[in-house]
């Protein structure tokens, strides 16, 4: 079954700011990355740009409506994703509990549809 770790990380503001952007740069998510790779149950992930370059696309009465994002009203924001193939749910879970942004954010795991 396909898994999409859904990464939520806190948004960067005065508070936080040094945390959040340590981050990324740091060593254990090359590590984790890896880690899925060798396992073999990693099937696609990406880093997503900031919510301010987001843009949210409706079909209201047959016709677009375009707007800048985000819209959502969040503390914590979609940093990225990883698409992992696994046998169960549970082993999709500790997947996610391994990731870095566990510790300061929130992992969604989500099953494919098809998948």
């Amino acid at each position: 079954m396909q898994y999409l770790l859904l990464i939520q990380v806190p948004e960067a503001n005065d508070d936080n700011r040094d945390v959040v952007e340590a981050s990324g740069n740091d060593p254990a998510w090359a590590s984790y990355t890896n880690a899925l790779i060798e396992a073999g149950v990693m099937r696609g992930g990406n880093e997503l740009a900031a919510p301010a370059t987001a843009t949210i696309v409706r079909m209201r009465d047959g016709r677009r409506d375009v707007q800048d994002g985000p819209f959502i009203e969040t503390k914590e924001q979609l940093g990225g994703y990883y698409m992992i193939e696994t046998a169960t749910l549970d082993e999709a879970l500790e997947w996610a509990a391994r990731c870095p942004a566990a510790a300061y954010g929130a992992i969604e795991v989500r099953a494919c549809m098809g998948g």
